[in-house]
């Protein structure tokens, strides 16, 4: 597995990570195998959020690898905090550092590697936040700060105020789901591609060392499904099944390949339950796919080029 620089801080992360959304729809047994099957591939990196299975993705995870130092030493673990169910968003001091206290009991650790924001608070005071991290860093609660879903200003405002860097910005990307991609190719256009709904999201955190983290690699919408095999995106699975075939790796792989093709050095987070799926989606790894059939990929979602 390829490691990569975890935007401006030291951490070796491996170029794919293991989301443990659903894990919980594991048991302790297959949760265990699914761990050791991802970091006998090389995969380090595992995300987390507090909203998880109300926690209980976390608490899960630490029993199934009987979490310990040792353990610990191998593992960079990032957790998300700020949306509160039935209130939807919550960004304040207090909720903050409760919320890491709780990610950190759950997980069986002294600290987290990564702490992101999770989704945008509109009542955000980026002072209150500023104040939290600084108690979490020097606490040693948590080590790195990100966001998730988070434009160029918001995160300018957030820096104007914060000690700490922004080191990640987990966004949603995937071959279906690339406005980020649309708006750069069809700059002064008059077209629906043409419109940037991000603010420059893609060039903002490339010119920043801010590692973008793609989640849903394999859904279209907003959790609509799955497009591989997807009958309304035909021609997209038949370019994608012949690289497949090319390569020797199954269609998944390719969707991953296609997003580490691009060289922002993006770390796509894979949320896979299966450990055989994961072993598969790993040899993305391997594969880098030439210009022109990243171009045709594409393009094969229906997408014209200028």
């Amino acid at each position: 597995m390829n490691k990569i620089k975890l935007g401006k801080t030291d951490l070796e992360v491996s170029q794919i990570a293991l989301g443990c959304m659903r894990i919980t729809e594991l048991d302790k047994n297959k949760a265990q195998e699914l761990i050791k099957t991802a970091m006998d591939l090389g995969i380090n990196f595992f995300d987390h959020a507090d909203i998880y299975a109300g926690g209980k993705s976390e608490s899960l995870f630490s029993q199934a690898i009987n979490m310990n130092d040792d353990i610990r030493e191998k593992m960079i673990i990032q957790s998300k905090c700020g949306i509160r169910p039935g209130i939807c968003y919550d960004f304040s001091k207090e909720h903050i550092l409760n919320s890491v206290d709780g990610i950190l009991s759950r997980l069986n650790t002294d600290y987290l590697d990564v702490l992101l924001l999770h989704r945008p608070d509109a009542l955000m005071e980026p002072e209150e936040v500023a104040e939290a991290f600084d108690i979490l860093k020097s606490s040693g609660k948590v080590k790195h700060f990100g966001v998730s879903n988070q434009n160029p200003y918001q995160m300018e405002l957030l820096k104007k105020y914060c000690n700490v860097g922004i080191e990640v910005n987990q966004l949603q990307f995937s071959i279906t789901e690339c406005g980020m991609i649309d708006s750069g190719l069809n700059v002064n256009m008059t077209n629906t591609l043409g419109i940037n709904r991000d603010g420059g999201v893609l060039d903002y955190c490339r010119l920043n060392d801010i590692t973008i983290q793609p989640w849903s690699p394999f859904q279209y919408g907003f959790f609509e499904g799955v497009f591989l095999g997807s009958d309304k995106y035909p021609e997209l699975n038949k370019k994608i099944d012949e690289l497949a075939e090319k390569y020797n790796v199954t269609n998944s792989a390719i969707a991953i390949a296609w997003i580490l093709r691009h060289p922002a050095k993006m770390q796509p987070i894979v949320g896979t339950t299966n450990k055989d799926r994961l072993a598969q989606i790993a040899k993305a790894t391997e594969v880098k796919l030439t210009r022109e059939e990243w171009y045709e990929v594409y393009t094969a979602v229906g997408k014209v080029l200028p």
